[in-house]
Order: C-alpha cells, then sequence, then structure tokens
C-alpha cells in the first residue's frame, strides 16, 4: 500500500479572515483601494441624499412663507435655514469623496440626488408618486450598482507633483485645446448672436464642470494626503487648482440659472444631468487616467450603467412640472405643519403669490 501524502503549508502568508499583509482576497492594496473606493461612494450617495433632502426642506419653508398673512423673507425662515445646512454638508460629502473616489465613478452618482427628490417630495409634500418615478428610480439604482461594481479599483493617490504632471501631459492638453475652442465657439454664439437655445447654455456648464471636476478631485486629493502626515499643501498647483475650482463652479451657475430662467426645469434636469456627467467622466479618464489598463467588459458595463442612470433621471423629470400646472392653486391644508385650509392663487405673470380677496373678484376670474 501507498503511503499518504503529507500536509504541508503554503508558503507565504495567506490571510482568509479579514485584512492583512497576505496574498489572500482581503489583504494587501487591493484591500485598501477597494475599502477606500467604497468609502467614496457611501460619502457620495449620503451627501447626495442630503442635498436631496435640502431642497426639499427649502421647498417647503417657501410654501409655508407663502401660506403667511404677512410676507416674510425666505431667510428668516429657521426651516430654510436647516435646507441649507444640509445643502452644505451634502456637498462636503461630495467634495470628500473626490478625494477618495475616481471622477469617473462619483459624477454619476449626482443621480441619487434626483432620486431622493422624487421619493421625499412625494411622501412629505405629498406630491403626485407616477409609475415613471418608481422605474426610473429602479432604473437608476440599477445604473448605479453596475457603476460601483465594474469602475476599475486603480489605486490612486493625488499628490502636487502627479497633478503638475498630469497638467502637462498630452492627452490633457490637446483635450484642453479642445475643449477651450468649443468653449469659444459656443460663447461666441452665446454673446455676439444671442444663441441662448437649452443645448448651447448647458453644454457651456457641462464643459465649465469637467475643469471642476478635475480640480475639485486634485484639491480634495491633496488635503487628504496632507491629512495623511504628507504635506501638500505648500506647492503652488494647490492653489492654481482652488482659484479654478471657484472660478469653474460660478460661472456654472450663471449659465445654469439663465437655463433654468428661459426653460422648464424638466427639460434642464436631465440634460444637465447627462452633458455634465459626461463631460466629468471623459475629464476623469483623460487627466487622471482612471480606465487606464481596464477590462474591457468592465468598460462595457460601466457605460450600460451610466446609461441607465440616465435614463432613470429622464423618466423621473420628464413631465412632471406639466402635471403640476394643472392644479390652479396650492392646497395649505396639504403642506406639513400647516393647518390652514385656504388656497393661494399664484400669479402666472410675477415671481409671488397673489390672493383672491372676494367673490366678485372670483367671478371676473371665471368670465
Amino acid at each position: 500500500m501507498g503511503t499518504l501524502p503529507t500536509w504541508e503549508p503554503a508558503p507565504g502568508n495567506v490571510t482568509f479572515g479579514g485584512p492583512g499583509t497576505g496574498n489572500g482576497p482581503l489583504s494587501g492594496p487591493w484591500y485598501r483601494t477597494i475599502k477606500t473606493q467604497l468609502l467614496g461612494v457611501l460619502l457620495a450617495a449620503a451627501g447626495n441624499f442630503l442635498i436631496s433632502v435640502s431642497l426639499n426642506i427649502q421647498k417647503c419653508a417657501h410654501l409655508r412663507l407663502a401660506c403667511q398673512t404677512d410676507s416674510k423673507p425666505y431667510y428668516t425662515s429657521k426651516l430654510w435655514w436647516c435646507g441649507i445646512i444640509l445643502l452644505g454638508l451634502g456637498e462636503v460629502g461630495n467634495f470628500t469623496a473626490y478625494g477618495l473616489a475616481p471622477a469617473a465613478l462619483v459624477a454619476p452618482l449626482g443621480c441619487v440626488s434626483v432620486i431622493g427628490s422624487a421619493f421625499i417630495s412625494g411622501l412629505f409634500l405629498k406630491e403626485t408618486m407616477r409609475a415613471a418615478d418608481i422605474l426610473g428610480g429602479t432604473l437608476a439604482v440599477a445604473g448605479t450598482y453596475l457603476l460601483v461594481t465594474f469602475t476599475p479599483n486603480v489605486p490612486q493617490e493625488i499628490t502636487a507633483k502627479k497633478v503638475q504632471n498630469y497638467l502637462v501631459s498630452w492627452p490633457f492638453v490637446i483635450y484642453a485645446i479642445i475643449e477651450i475652442i468649443t468653449f469659444c465657439i459656443l460663447l461666441y454664439f452665446y454673446k455676439r448672436k444671442a444663441v441662448k437655445h437649452i443645448v448651447v447654455l448647458l453644454m457651456l456648464v457641462a464643459l465649465l464642470a469637467s475643469l471642476t471636476v478635475i480640480a475639485v478631485k486634485a484639491v480634495a486629493g491633496m488635503i487628504t494626503h496632507s491629512v495623511k502626515g504628507k504635506m501638500q499643501l505648500a506647492y503652488p498647483v494647490f492653489y492654481i487648482m482652488c482659484i479654478l475650482m471657484a472660478a469653474t463652479c460660478a460661472f456654472q451657475v450663471k449659465f445654469l440659472n439663465q437655463a433654468m430662467e428661459l426653460y422648464e426645469t424638466t427639460a434642464v434636469v436631465p440634460i444637465n444631468f447627462v452633458l455634465s456627467t459626461t463631460s466629468a467622466i471623459i475629464s476623469g479618464v483623460i487627466f487622471y487616467q482612471e480606465f487606464q489598463s481596464a477590462a474591457l467588459l468592465s468598460v462595457f458595463m460601466f457605460l450600460f450603467g451610466c446609461l441607465l442612470s440616465f435614463l432613470g433621471v429622464f423618466l423621473i423629470t420628464r413631465h412632471r412640472i406639466k402635471e403640476h400646472l394643472q392644479i390652479p392653486y396650492i392646497d395649505c391644508g396639504n403642506i406639513p405643519g400647516q393647518k390652514v385650509t385656504g388656497k393661494i392663487q399664484p400669479d402666472s405673470h410675477h415671481l409671488c403669490y397673489g390672493t383672491l380677496s372676494n367673490e366678485d373678484d372670483t367671478g371676473k376670474l371665471q368670465s
């Protein structure tokens, strides 16, 4: 009879039960990278959810003020300031997420804000929950899952020297030249020819958003690296990126407000989300080389996840304003915290609320 083979321990340190320094699935650089990236995803999702909560709180504050007999500025409302604080916390979460996760992953997670706004407004502001909202939310969640699952897990520490090298790399130089030429052409039509088409305005926003994402990720990454003990704030490129971040954000607000004044929210929100997210992904891929050596399947599934998120946002936002305009008044009894049952008649020609003072006015309007 033959002898039984003797068991010999595997060479090296193999870890199966938890993180360590061996060669197991939860050890080494891979585990640290996926843990950091997951933290960035959670911060981005939580930040966007807080933003959706803050927007609905501010909307509720405006409706409450509209029901009061004596008009007060909105900034005197404690509820409105509560919404502003939550908005700030949400933006801080997004800012931190850019320092921990790839820009191509953080940018599409803005769909969480759209999903949250749709469902929160239905639960607390008594707005109609439509089948399109549920379908759009399901598609957006599925797209978000694909984004998180198939984003390449590339360890990336943003330092000042790396940012300097990225700024002078040939792919980014070519990309910057194309973007500057495109921006100048659009700005010429916007200023000289008075072309204020929605695509022109939101393309200007998207081009600026790509630079904002580059600057935000650079600043957040250098601050994160400095917190770990390797000071990066003494480099001039840090302050250059801070200036670029502030300037591009300011001009984004200008063009986005112009679009909101001229067009319906149902058109602005989905188009802006698609264009800005696409430009943010492209800028992250080119500047930070986030998809370098990524598998073809991962790239395809990531793009498919983006497509599902875009479609979900489109379904949630389409026809929402048109349905709302069919209601000729605001019922104060449906506003949380209000016991007034009167009705306020919106003035379609001014940015204020008017009331029907007596029955004669009602008769005149009906006639």
